[in-house]
């Protein structure tokens, strides 16, 4: 996919320049001086010759079929020529040139217009406004960055093209080469999910990394990610994730969604390697380019100072990493080795009087210990220690499993640094950001060994759903009525408790008898969202003078509160069992589709946020997850004597939730909270719901 880009047998550099410093000369240079082995044609109208190279005035005048077009001109010429480049069957273009969206709206038009020109001629486009593109092996250097590239198996492509110089800078400085590189700049034609898919394809990429700043469709971008990422690791760092949506929430589900939560619900779905900082983007990368797969969680900790070794377990007990008992014959053996002093167990402590000899004879027995996945190495500077001939075992002892080194100085231990760095050996300043490494390697080929998600539908009545969605279609309404609220979910599988609507005392009273007391009263309104904050809830009613009361009051203090709305009256609700309370919701975001929302529930939800997302629909397995991952797990769990709860009859009510959604796009936001889960065998509960439309018609 995309070869004409990467391997492309003659070039023309539209705009290439005289002038050293100009992007037109820089990027013609660096075609040079990288040895492209093709023909290159520089297009110019005012020059004879540039670099030693013949130029053409136009691209009209070239002397042979071209498969790239590197454009460097001014913004405004750029749609003249892509339509030149089209009529002379040139198949891709790399637009150097900035002056479009970025610039705003006068730009953004003169964006409009490449891209029609290019869809006019089936031109493909990456760029505007990027740094350009290079493939290492097919001596493709179509960048004006100033570094030269290193050759090596990462693939990367950016949004960014600072970020693409930093990481041309990084790579260099690690001694880690790049096999492809593309800086992606405005998106206008090519994204992110075209270099995922070229990237997957190109036998020299072993490891895919990214930064980008959005994502037009995330659904598209989740499911090619997963698909890629069962094959290499994708390694992804994303800004611009705070920023709640433009979308106004009027649910708990859509306060307290961004597109933070969207990114990391597709993160989660498409098993990719997620970067939180710049810092642990490049960490990640150091510790994938140079070890083998990391292929269980029990990592082992050498060193000479009892400090770090305590920061680095202490790491690794916050993480999913495990410090694994060492094996007592592997312990018999440290004993033959290190003095009696030593700490024999995991982490492995030989002491700061420690020499490179009993380094190397502890790190030996350490690998040879099948008990342990990776093995980490940290290094005090002591007058007894030679950090350079560490670094040398080290190097010596690479590619048996996972390895990493933590040598702690600055001036103390730079040679043996750049020495482990040349032998491809991942060293890092902090204990800490090893074991992240370490848990991150895990945690990727844990997933991607698991089999793909497979989603099995539910049993449910969609044509009841169905019909009530119609209703509100042939009235003309845009809100839901309490009781279609209710039969919309009843239809999922949602249970809810007895309930009756009284416009009246009276009726209130008659409805009460009926269903037996204690009851609950709830004010109805299609105007009220969220009950509890007016004053419209009443709990555990338990005789006619108290319901009476507590009637009044209710109609009284939410017409004070929101005077001129329409009250149709009072819901009187059977008292549900005591159980643990939960909320599951639904939203739509803009970007990545349906998605659904898990936590603790009740009033408090906004403020402890205890809760999760995940794309939908899903599985009955990610549902699962979805529950182990909050804080209050532990709680549903069951502490200090309590039963569990019903976890199956939990997770059915998640992805019932999940299909609801997908099932029908004309809903935006949903949720019931609370849900009333109790422990097995015993009846799921949704106490109060509410539903809202707007999305797709």
């Amino acid at each position: 996919m995309l070869d004409f880009f990467f391997k492309p047998r003659a070039i023309a550099v539209v705009g290439a320049s005289r002038e050293p410093g100009k992007v037109g000369h820089d990027v013609l240079k660096n075609l040079l001086d990288f040895k492209f082995p093709g023909a290159i044609y520089p297009v110019n109208p005012k020059a004879q010759e540039i670099l030693g190279l013949k130029v053409y005035p136009s691209i009209k005048d070239l002397p042979q079929k071209v498969d790239l077009a590197i454009v460097a001109v001014r913004a405004s010429f750029v749609p003249e020529v892509i339509s030149l480049c089209g009529q002379k069957g040139i198949k891709g273009a790399v637009v150097l040139s900035s002056g479009f969206k970025e610039m705003g709206r006068e730009g953004a038009k003169l964006e409009q217009e490449l891209v029609k020109e290019a869809r006019n001629y089936g031109i493909r486009v990456i760029g505007p406004n990027c740094l350009g593109i290079l493939d290492t092996y097919s001596h493709l250097n179509a960048t004006f960055a100033a570094l030269k590239p290193l050759k090596g198996k990462i693939g990367f492509f950016s949004q960014s093209g600072a970020l693409c110089l930093a990481v041309l800078e990084w790579s260099r400085a690690q001694k880690i080469g790049l096999s492809r590189f593309v800086s992606l700049g405005n998106k206008a034609d090519i994204s992110e999910i075209e270099c995922l898919r070229a990237l997957a394809e190109d036998p020299h990429t072993e490891i895919i990394m990214g930064y980008l700043e959005g994502i037009e469709d995330g659904r598209a971008f989740t499911e090619v990610a997963a698909e890629v990422s069962r094959k290499k690791p994708v390694i992804i760092f994303k800004s611009g994730t705070t920023a709640a949506g433009a979308r106004a929430a009027s649910s708990h589900t859509g306060s307290l969604a961004g597109s933070e939560e969207a990114f990391s619900a597709s993160v989660k779905r498409a098993r990719i390697i997620r970067a939180q900082t710049l810092r642990e983007f490049f960490n990640l990368g150091l510790f994938f380019a140079c070890n083998p797969p990391m292929s269980g969680p029990y990592l082992g900790i050498l060193t000479n100072s009892g400090g770090p070794g305590i920061v680095a377990a202490d790491a690794c007990e916050k993480s999913s990493l495990e410090l694994p008992t060492l094996p007592t014959e592997t312990v018999e053996k440290l004993r033959k080795v290190l003095p009696p002093y030593a700490s024999f167990y995991n982490p492995v402590d030989i002491t700061g009087d420690s020499d490179a000899e009993r380094y190397e004879k502890t790190l030996s027995l350490l690998l040879e210990d099948k008990s342990l996945n990776g093995l980490l190495v940290i290094l005090s500077r002591t007058a007894m220690v030679d950090p350079e001939a560490v670094a040398r075992i080290l190097s010596d002892k690479k590619d048996i499993k996972p390895l990493a080194a933590c040598f702690i100085g600055e001036e103390s231990v730079r040679k043996a640094r750049s020495h482990l760095l040349k032998k491809h050996i991942p060293h890092y300043e902090f204990p800490e950001e090893a074991v992240s490494a370490f848990e991150k390697a895990w945690i990727y080929e844990y997933r991607r060994k698991r089999p793909p998600v497979k989603i099995k539908r539910l049993k449910v009545d969609f044509e009841k759903a169905a019909q009530v969605l119609q209703t509100l279609r042939l009235e003309g309404r845009n809100h839901f009525l309490d009781h279609e609220v209710k039969q919309l979910l009843e239809a999922y599988g949602f249970a809810f408790p007895k309930s009756l609507l009284a416009r009246t005392t009276d009726e209130a009273l008659l409805a009460a008898k009926v269903i037996g007391y204690p009851v609950v009263l709830k004010v109805a309104s299609p105007q009220v969202q969220h009950k509890t904050d007016i004053g419209g809830v009443r709990l555990n009613i338990k005789n006619d003078e108290e319901l009476v009361k507590a009637f009044q009051e209710m109609i009284i203090n939410v017409r004070k509160r929101l005077p001129g709305i329409s009250v149709l009256g009072v819901i009187v609700q059977e008292m549900v069992p005591k159980g643990k309370e939960v909320i599951v919701g639904f939203l739509r975001d803009p970007q990545f589709g349906p998605m659904v929302m898990f936590g603790l529930g009740g009033i408090y939800v906004e403020v402890m946020k205890d809760v999760t997302f995940n794309l939908a629909p899903l599985s009955k397995e990610e549902a699962l997850e979805m529950i182990r991952e909050i804080k209050a797990y532990p709680v549903l769990k069951g502490i200090r004597g309590e039963p569990e709860v019903d976890m199956n009859a939990l997770a059915r009510s998640i992805v019932a939730m999940g299909q609801l959604v997908s099932d029908f796009p004309e809903l935006s936001e949903g949720e019931v909270n609370p849900l009333i889960v109790g422990p097995k065998g015993s009846k799921t509960i949704a106490v109060d719901a509410r539903l809202s439309l707007g999305g797709e018609k």
